[in-house]
């Protein structure tokens, strides 16, 4: 019983976490796109397709906070307020990411746009739509060093 609760207070304080992001990702995406993307990471490059259990296990968890918080903010969270509230969450956490951003045309041949996130092998946040879309700009958040990164870093 103890332990359920315990999850139970987790999930709750990562929701609460979620909504901030979103909220703090809807001012920053109200703002004008070259200062978004000023705090996206390094433009035009990834983050490595690693794997790891106990990152999964966290990747996962963020990502179902973020998109279940999205579903009720009070206003419209799109694509790329999840994505950057979902790599805040992330970056808090030291974990690494990659934000892409994507077009597309839409049936009456209008230009849309989309925005996912990749944390590892896991897609994060809007994995459903990105096989619709053309990659146009991703930026990489890197957060965890290897000692040869950090040797070449300095």
């Amino acid at each position: 019983m103890r332990r359920r609760f315990g999850s139970i207070i987790a999930k709750s304080c990562l929701l609460v976490e979620a909504f901030f992001y979103l909220a703090w990702s809807k001012a920053i995406v109200a703002r004008s796109f070259a200062r978004v993307t000023a705090g996206l990471g390094e433009p035009m490059s990834e983050t490595p397709f690693s794997r790891s259990r106990e990152r999964s296990i966290v990747i996962e968890r963020v990502s179902a906070a973020v998109n279940r918080a999205s579903r009720h903010t009070p206003w419209k969270s799109t694509c790329l307020v999840r994505a950057v509230a979902a790599m805040k969450m992330l970056e808090r956490r030291r974990m690494d990411s990659t934000l892409y951003l994507g077009t597309a045309k839409d049936a009456g041949g209008r230009m849309i746009a989309h925005a996912w996130l990749r944390s590892g092998t896991w897609y994060v946040t809007g994995a459903k739509e990105m096989e619709h879309y053309a990659v146009v700009g991703k930026f990489a958040n890197r957060l965890e060093r290897t000692g040869v990164e950090e040797a070449d870093a300095k």
